[in-house]
């Protein structure tokens, strides 16, 4: 909580979330299901055609495309999987921000197919993932980042670098002050 200008308002920190973040208790697991047909998960799981296709995975969205053992491209996954592929870097320097709409945009549209099911996975399932999946969340399902984070670490152990949370702080930011710009409207 902070003072602006003589008003009193509320807002969060990067470390605010990292203590939000710091208390789960869940184990990481290769895959799990963090919100109705929307999967985080590891590399090794996104290799395993025959584990997602058992799940009835239909797009994967690799969010450290060309990266160390990070291999996925269309082909790889043939006619069965649809696949999007963003080349993100898991460091402090790196402006994911840049993909957040076009990697909510494959989301939703994943979930709006037939039977569709999307699995979105970095190298760990951590960081790069999850930043995309919190993305999707607060601009199409339109929950806070509070909520987001809430909602996730209630299904997985996932923890988006610094740079991520500042990146998520930033659109929530700018997310709220749209709504409220339409509320005024």
């Amino acid at each position: 909580m902070s003072t602006v200008k003589g008003k009193r308002k509320e807002y969060l920190t990067v470390k605010d979330l990292q203590k939000v973040l710091d208390s789960c208790k869940l184990h990481l697991n290769e895959i799990d299901e963090v919100w109705p047909k929307i999967y985080i998960g590891n590399v090794a799981v996104a290799q395993n055609k025959a584990a997602l296709l058992k799940l009835g995975i239909t797009h994967v969205l690799n969010a450290a495309h060309s990266k160390r053992g990070s291999i996925g491209n269309q082909s790889y996954y043939g006619h069965g999987i649809v696949y999007c592929g963003i080349p993100a870097d898991d460091n402090t320097h790196f402006d994911l921000d840049v993909y957040f709409h076009q990697a909510a945009d494959f989301i939703h549209k994943a979930l709006k197919s037939p039977d569709g099911k999307v699995l979105v996975h970095c190298i760990m399932g951590m960081s790069r993932s999850s930043t995309l999946v919190l993305a999707y969340l607060m601009i199409y399902r339109h929950l806070t980042l509070k909520q987001a984070l809430q909602k996730l670490l209630q299904k997985r152990a996932i923890y988006p670098n610094k740079n991520f949370l500042a990146l998520l702080l930033d659109l929530d930011l700018q997310l709220t002050k749209r709504k409220k710009m339409c509320q005024i409207l």
